[in-house]
């Protein structure tokens, strides 16, 4: 996620990267004497430490930012019954008559799913955003959305308007695809090398945190009662209002500065900010050395991604794990959690109580995979997770067939679920977003990117949609769509999809050509791939050493 160039739109022809703009008078600024032109330089461990300004932006972007998405996620689950009872009395009131069951249930899957259709133009956004605005810049000003989603939905009672609420669903959906896209990309170019992996994966805690606050906050104690959900879900406000009033504190990207503004004096003030060094020169000519041999490199749209022979098992493998993320069934816990615990046969009075240990689960569980994905690797974790959770999918569907003869059976089923987010948050949340960056080169990442951040959010509002009424059609048989998908993935990751961690772009190009015949790795990229080992690009290890060499 640490690189600047965007792809171009989907089906325009590609065309070469623009050369580095001529040096301006911010680009004046001293630095030691450099190596000099022509000259080789020696490979680079580029390193630090966690700083205070380091720490604490990215605390900011993921609170304000990625919490938001988890959030907005859980946050019509308790109010569902009140926001239904709303939208039939208001319907009443001009129509003269109530809604039926069917449009009653269409019109509130419409108010969930509506949060993923703007999620998929927000995330088609993000490469306009960043280029004109920077990353900072992006950010900050896509937080007035939510400000005014929160306004459209906290109003939408006192107006009588469902409307309202459907169109601040819609906005807020528009912020979170815009950041869960911007906010990996800021924090991949601000870490050094041997942080970036901690804090790349920081954001996916905070997504947790926020299914978990929406849970808490839904209880019958806090805004878990009719006259508060207009609240409820207007409380988004207030991380995004905070991060609206501190991010200008901290710098922009230095290598979206250095690299696409040429302004080397606040790349390296920036720099000194995040790494708590004044000695920054080796990053400085890293950058620089990137600058120049991205000029050279082709970037090609999606439309040349999906018909490029070369990467077709990296660009499907891609379009796999992403579609499977979504459609394994987790979305369908989070947006119907006390539905999913009604027809369990779960008291009502405990179903709200039993939704928040739930969300202390999805913390842990996303806890320790943050900690062992460097340990254990990429492969291992997301195979368990999407295998624990077509399992646990097929033991719900058990447990509420049986559940009328055997009564203990619907704790079973709590189990179940609780299986399915554990095993979600360990392996399948995350690791998709690093396979994205890992399985392309620098001239495939970005279209990769926008396949899969499409897929990911087509199939998340074809479940929020769907599941309703599947579940009325299919009953308990449901969850078995959920367990034969998360098992297919499985599989595939299984035979096809190497273990990435620790191997260079080329390694893993490699992999992939000696599986698959067809595949290749044009030799002018290995030049380039062994330069992104520093800061701001993706961890790769020399080749020097490993065994490795082209064919």
């Amino acid at each position: 996620m640490g690189e600047t160039n965007q792809a171009a739109g989907p089906g325009l022809p590609s065309s070469p990267s623009p050369p580095p703009p001529p040096p301006s008078p911010r680009s004046s600024c001293r630095l030691a004497p450099t190596v000099g032109k022509g000259t080789p330089r020696p490979a680079r461990d580029i390193t630090g430490h966690l700083t205070f300004p380091l720490l604490s932006v990215t605390l900011l972007v993921s609170f304000g930012s990625s919490m938001l998405y988890g959030y907005n996620l859980a946050v019509v689950n308790s109010p569902a019954v009140y926001i239904k009872a709303f939208y039939n009395a208001t319907w009443s009131r001009r129509y003269g008559h109530g809604l039926a069951p069917g449009p009653l249930t269409l019109l509130y899957s419409l108010t969930v799913s509506i949060f993923a259709l703007g999620g998929l133009v927000g995330s088609l956004l993000v490469g306009v955003l960043v280029e004109r605005y920077g990353r900072n810049g992006a950010l900050s000003r896509s937080a007035l959305l939510v400000l005014l989603a929160g306004s459209f939905m906290g109003f939408s009672r006192e107006l009588e308007s469902p409307e309202m609420v459907i169109i601040g669903r819609s906005i807020t959906g528009l912020h979170s695809g815009i950041c869960l896209g911007v906010v990996p990309l800021y924090l991949g170019e601000i870490a050094p090398k041997n942080l970036r992996g901690f804090l790349g994966l920081m954001p996916s805690i905070f997504i947790c945190l926020g299914v978990f606050f929406a849970q808490v906050l839904g209880l019958p104690e806090l805004l878990g009662k009719d006259r508060f959900w207009p609240l409820f879900l207007s409380v988004v406000v207030v991380p995004t209002s905070l991060q609206l009033l501190l991010l200008h504190c901290f710098p922009e990207s230095p290598r979206y500065l250095l690299i696409e503004r040429n302004d080397i004096c606040g790349a390296t003030k920036a720099l000194r900010r995040f790494l708590g060094t004044p000695d920054v020169q080796d990053v400085i000519e890293e950058m620089k050395e990137e600058q120049q041999l991205l000029s050279s490199v082709e970037m090609v749209s999606v439309w040349q991604l999906l018909r490029d022979r070369s990467v077709r098992w990296q660009t499907l493998s891609v379009a796999v794990v992403n579609a499977g993320m979504q459609l394994s069934g987790i979305d369908a816990i989070w947006f119907y959690t006390n539905t999913i615990f009604e027809n369990a046969r779960i008291p009502v009075s405990q179903i709200p109580y039993t939704t928040v240990g739930t969300g202390a689960v999805e913390i842990v569980a996303g806890l320790i995979g943050c900690f062992t994905i460097e340990k254990l690797g990429r492969r291992p974790l997301i195979i368990t997770g999407f295998c624990a959770m077509g399992i646990c999918s097929a033991g719900i569907t058990v447990s509420l067939l049986l559940q009328t003869t055997v009564p203990w059976m619907r704790y079973v089923s709590v189990a179940c679920m609780v299986g399915i987010i554990a095993g979600f948050c360990m392996g399948p949340a995350g690791v998709p977003f690093l396979m994205t960056a890992e399985l392309f080169t620098q001239s495939h990442r970005p279209a990769a990117y926008i396949v899969g951040g499409f897929l990911s959010w087509l199939c998340n509002f074809i479940v929020g949609f769907v599941f309703p009424f599947l579940q009325m059609s299919a009953g308990a048989f449901c969850y078995l769509v959920f367990c034969g998908i998360c098992l297919l993935v499985a599989l595939y990751v299984y035979f096809v999809i190497p273990e990435t961690k620790n191997k260079t772009f080329v390694e893993i190009s490699h992999i992939f050509a000696t599986r698959r015949s067809f595949l290749s790795v044009p030799h002018h990229l290995v030049g380039i791939m062994m330069k992104l080992d520093g800061y701001g690009a993706l961890e790769s290890s020399s080749l020097e050493g490993s065994g490795f060499s082209l064919p």
